[in-house]
């Protein structure tokens, strides 16, 4: 069997902002969950208002992931997030999908 054949997958919803006074906090709530697992799966579609370090945060998580020769994935994003990301060119970077729900695109 293959490592990925027994993969652990996480799946973490961050509900509060990442703004500044968050980060602290979150940092550690992403870098022990990324530990805890072979795979995290981030969602942050509850995420209203996301700063550079809240971006700073997503960039960590999946470098650190890189590094640990783990994954990291956003699976959600809130329209803040997407913003975000697009604002710095960043998706291609991240690879994740970033689906829009039909209820935004209308």
């Amino acid at each position: 069997m293959s490592k990925n054949d027994n993969a652990v997958t996480q799946r973490l919803a961050i509900i509060e902002d990442m703004t500044i006074y968050n980060a602290a906090a979150q940092k550690q709530t992403l870098i022990e969950g990324l530990n805890a697992c072979d795979e995290l799966e981030l969602d942050l579609s509850a995420v209203s208002e996301i700063d550079t370090a809240g971006f700073q945060l997503l960039v960590l998580v999946k470098r650190e992931a890189a590094r640990l020769n783990k994954r990291a994935r956003i699976v959600a994003h809130s329209p803040a997030v997407r913003e975000v990301v697009d604002f710095f060119n960043m998706a291609a970077h991240f690879g994740d999908p970033m689906l829009i729900p039909a209820q935004e695109a209308c």
